[in-house]
């Protein structure tokens, strides 16, 4: 289990290290290393997702590590609830950033190899918080420089802890 402690309430994650070993591993390192730490969910849209593990709160991007090849084809799905991976128009360009689901997402799920298909890959759940997520999913969003859907209000992870159970991962 992985919490996240954000100024809105703490968000549970558990990771699928079965279907999603290389996103659940680039997740859970980036907790150990503390990267997420004082970051914002920089992109909500009511409706679709929070996105977040990017951006500092005065929006300064943070630089990740090297990108993972996407595991979209896993058989999980964007379902509500789930996390999946961020990334830009290149199908294996995942890095830091990640969203939660807040609606069934299917558009985004994997149909193929290829530009149209690829779809982003989920690797975790939800498992308590999501009354949390929820408050985040309503806040209200505008514009910051070229970045649209930024909340107005700093939805921030403070820290993040990790179980035990995650200690051999």
């Amino acid at each position: 289990m992985i919490t996240l402690h954000t100024n809105f309430g703490d968000i549970n994650i558990e990771l699928d290290f079965d279907k999603a070993p290389i996103s659940a591993a680039n997740f859970l390192q980036y907790c150990r290393d503390d990267f997420y730490n004082n970051t914002i969910f920089h992109r909500v849209i009511d409706g679709f997702m929070i996105q977040g593990g990017g951006f500092t709160p005065e929006m300064a991007e943070k630089g990740g590590r090297d990108s993972i090849e996407n595991e979209a084809d896993n058989g999980l799905t964007n379902d509500e609830g789930t996390l999946a991976m961020a990334r830009t128009n290149e199908p294996h360009s995942a890095s830091s950033q990640f969203f939660i689901n807040i609606a069934n997402n299917g558009f985004l799920n994997h149909t193929g190899k290829n530009p149209q298909g690829w779809g982003y890959a989920v690797f975790g759940k939800v498992t308590d918080g999501m009354d949390v997520v929820n408050k985040i999913k309503g806040v209200a969003t505008g514009n910051s420089g070229f970045h649209q859907d930024v909340p107005t209000e700093t939805v921030e992870i403070e820290s993040v802890t990790i179980s035990d159970a995650y200690s051999d991962k």
